[in-house]
């Protein structure tokens, strides 16, 4: 696709596509019921409250409040400390994450416009101030459900490889280029590739580039 056409889908119809399939997956969700069904398993097994609520930042940096479903316990220490993840992370918990189950309050994000389907991973905010220039430029478009390093390793590569292949995708935003990621991660979530990496329950966090 030209630069042109790929500058008109991403200004002027990739954001009306992503209400209009969130909303879709939402009203399907809510009917099939599989949002209702998740949200009362998570209050049974895990507790109240049943989203885990965190600001991270969106396009251009600007913040804003994205919505999951809870997967870890709130088990603390005798001095009030939360344990470490590999121990509040559940069998349960880890299903939600390895079926992207625990994802699918972010259909409500899209809905409002904080994020897109396919974009860079939403990260914390005080990664701001750890990017380089040329990382900083992830935040170009809206963060997404799914990206580039989603279906390209996810949790199993390094920061600088992720940061790579977002702005990579930023490059080369296209509607053929959103569906193949799509498809790519449908495939994904069935094979439960990269949820965790090699030495931690979760990801390590990121400390900056070298």
């Amino acid at each position: 696709m030209k630069k042109s056409q790929s500058g008109i889908y991403e200004r002027y119809i990739k954001r009306p596509m992503d209400f209009s399939f969130s909303l879709l997956a939402i009203i399907i969700l809510s009917i099939i019921p599989v949002l209702p069904i998740v949200a009362i398993l998570v209050r049974v097994k895990l507790g109240s409250p049943v989203l885990f609520k965190q600001k991270r930042p969106g396009m251009d940096e600007k913040i804003f409040m994205m919505y999951k479903f809870r997967t870890m316990t709130d088990q603390r220490d005798v001095n009030g400390v939360l344990l470490p993840d590999d121990v509040r992370l559940t069998k349960f918990g880890t299903f939600l994450r390895s079926t992207s189950l625990d994802e699918l309050p972010e259909l409500f994000n899209i809905l409002k416009g904080d994020m897109s389907i396919i974009g860079p991973r939403p990260l914390l905010v005080h990664y701001l101030t750890l990017y380089n220039n040329h990382q900083k430029r992830r935040h170009e478009v809206r963060p997404g459900l799914s990206g580039l390093a989603q279906i390209n390793g996810r949790n199993t590569i390094s920061w600088e490889d992720k940061f790579n292949l977002d702005v990579k995708y930023v490059d080369n935003v296209s509607f053929v280029h959103d569906l193949k990621i799509v498809l790519s991660t449908i495939k994904k979530v069935f094979v439960r590739e990269g949820i965790n990496s090699e030495t931690s329950a979760t990801v390590e966090p990121f400390k900056g580039s070298k």
